[in-house]
């Protein structure tokens, strides 16, 4: 990292017309956000030489909401930065998923695939995020936690986000900048790039509850949200889960879709507690044993977001939309999008920045997002739309749970946990029916 108040960096000198006093920061690659997305980002970059800034605008251990629980495909992300992922590392591990959808529960193992690992984890996000932030950091990355980021630095010339300047003045600059932010990304709309109003979006909803539930070999999930007695009371909108965390809490949450006539006009809070009210009152679901206020984010699914690489500026993310419109998972495909991104910047990085050569190779990380996503996303965008009615959802649930081939499909198909090469038959119709789809 070098550290000047003018000067070029690594690419020709931009005409930024900034006449700010901070001092510069130059970097082969700024990444603004140390969640999953950027902190893996920042650690496979590393990784392959390139210098990176990777600016954080809170100080760690910092919370965010989320359900805290990972899927093989997460699991396989951890695996491919390098992460320990064994239980006496401070992972609990998940065999499977348990559903409910009316009175009785349904379990499912994860399936047995060559491409995944058998297991889930969990791992609360406030351990979790600076885990892989520190990881990045050993990687060979630099840090700089509270790093609030305000805008970007665009070169008059070209039209291109060169930095980035912070609240405290500082500037941040390199010729390939990482939104990493979120679903707000603040640096993503001061580049012009709005939510597609025509993709999916969610709320979710979570605490946090002492409970004897904490250690359960299951990732627990609602399809049916009642205030009583199933099938005799009323129906709630949207879905709900239940993560055992291993510590003595389960991180207990629900979500909504912008396809539900509740979006939006519902009492979020109030919703999760006249549900909780009705589960048995051995697990501890009461406000008694509540330990965090409940509190909400934005999931935004189905690359809501996009292009993904423009004018210098790669998403990553939940910048980009990168949310699993089928099941809500998110963390995964940050972590994946990460290494698609990481890949075509250390391929322009080696072909000299802000060559057309480089150019092409940064192209490469959406054309690649939507070979691998698109088509799968797209079918997701349709099953939305689907379960956005809730006598559509009822039918699936009725009917659907008890056959027990139907469910480990459908577990396939929602957790994206397919084999790319000698999978069995339901593999082979998943893949091909994403391959059909078009990507968009």
């Amino acid at each position: 990292m070098s550290v000047a108040t003018n000067g070029p960096g690594p690419y020709a000198e931009p005409d930024v017309r900034d006449h700010s006093t901070g001092p510069v920061i130059d970097a082969d690659v700024v990444v603004v956000g140390a969640g999953p997305a950027g902190s893996a980002t920042a650690t496979h970059l590393a990784r392959q030489g390139l210098c990176v800034s990777l600016l954080e605008k809170s100080r760690f251990p910092r919370e965010k909401v989320c359900g805290d629980g990972l899927t093989p495909r997460g699991t396989r992300q951890l695996i491919r930065l390098g992460i320990d992922t064994g239980e006496e590392a401070g992972w609990l591990h998940n065999k499977g998923l348990r559903i409910y959808g009316g009175e009785r529960p349904f379990q499912l193992e994860w399936p047995d695939l060559a491409d995944f690992p058998s297991y889930g984890v969990v791992r609360p996000r406030a351990d979790f995020d600076e885990l892989l932030a520190r990881h990045a950091v050993a990687a060979g990355a630099s840090l700089y936690e509270l790093s609030n980021v305000v805008e970007p630095i665009i070169d008059s010339r070209t039209d291109r986000a060169v930095g980035v300047r912070t609240k405290d003045g500082r500037r941040f600059t390199a010729p390939m900048i990482v939104a990493a932010d979120g679903n707000s990304t603040r640096l993503s709309l001061a580049m012009g790039l709005n939510r597609r109003e025509d993709r999916p979006l969610g709320v979710a909803v979570r605490t946090y509850y002492a409970s004897p539930r904490h250690r359960d070999d299951y990732l627990e999930s609602w399809l049916e949200l009642w205030e009583g007695k199933p099938g005799k009371s009323a129906l709630l909108p949207g879905y709900g889960w239940i993560f055992g965390m291993g510590d003595g809490t389960c991180n207990v949450g629900l979500g909504i879709l912008n396809t539900s006539s509740a979006f939006g006009k519902t009492d979020y809070k109030d919703l999760l507690r006249r549900w909780l009210e009705n589960t048995p009152e051995d697990w501890g679901f009461r406000s008694k044993n509540m330990i965090t206020p409940v509190r909400g984010a934005a999931l935004p699914m189905g690359f809501n977001r996009q292009p993904h690489y423009g004018r210098g500026l790669l998403l990553v993310g939940d910048a980009g939309g990168m949310i699993n419109p089928f099941n809500g998972e998110g963390i995964a495909y940050a972590m994946e999008s990460a290494e698609i991104a990481a890949t075509a910047m250390a391929e322009a990085h080696e072909r000299g920045p802000g060559s057309p050569a480089a150019e092409r190779a940064l192209q490469s990380y959406p054309a690649r997002l939507k070979a691998e996503l698109g088509g799968y996303y797209t079918l997701g965008r349709a099953f939305v739309k689907l379960i956005g009615h809730p006598r559509v959802m009822r039918v699936c649930t009725t009917y659907g749970l008890p056959r027990r081939t139907l469910m480990r499909f459908t577990l396939k198909l929602l957790a994206n946990l397919t084999d790319a090469k000698d999978g069995d038959a339901m593999d082979k119709l998943i893949n091909s029916l994403s391959r059909i789809a078009p990507a968009a």
